[in-house]
């Protein structure tokens, strides 16, 4: 995602934010755009260098935040749709088209009225989907593909949704008896 291959950290993430650990096992700073756009649907993979960063970039936002999320398909390997499923949360899938998605186009034609609600989206063989949240769930979340293969390949990042206000707003303590990894 975003050029970026997920790589699952020692330690879980969940735990590092809940405990406020400083750690180099993840950043918040995973990139709101591929850092080498390219036609995502039509590179050649044998000419084009479309080299992924390994790491574990995440997003993190306040509670509450509203985000649009553009996943776009590629045919780098293989034509493929990916089911992109994420977790600790719904949303409204608002769009999905062949080719690339253009930003100055596309969100024009967005279902705005009647879109579906769901947590698995499927980004059609080389085209996009776009969707959108309301981070209203404390915590940390994985977003991945549901074709197994491909998130240990790295298809996949997360997001933390920082505390709101008050306690129902709040990331609850794990259970006194959680046994430890």
């Amino acid at each position: 995602m975003n050029n970026q291959s997920f790589v699952r950290p020692a330690l879980s993430i969940l735990e590092s934010h809940y405990k406020k650990l400083k750690t180099r096992q993840y950043s918040t700073d995973f990139p709101e755009k591929p850092r080498k756009p390219f036609d995502y649907t039509g590179v050649d993979p044998l000419t084009e260098n479309m080299n992924s960063e390994f790491g574990t970039k995440i997003i993190q936002v306040p509670y509450g935040t509203n985000l649009e999320i553009v996943l776009q398909g590629t045919s780098f390997l293989n034509v493929e749709n990916h089911p992109i499923h994420v977790h600790g949360h719904n949303f409204f899938i608002v769009g999905k088209g062949f080719g690339n998605f253009d930003v100055s186009k596309d969100p024009a034609k967005y279902n705005l009225v009647d879109p579906p609600e769901r947590n698995t989206v499927a980004v059609p063989s080389g085209g996009w989907a776009a969707i959108r949240i309301k981070a209203d769930n404390s915590g940390v979340w994985f977003i991945h593909c549901h074709l197994e293969e491909h998130t240990s390949w790295g298809l996949a990042s997360g997001f933390i949704v920082q505390n709101g206000h008050g306690p129902s707003q709040s990331l609850l303590p794990p259970p006194k008896d959680l046994p430890s990894c």
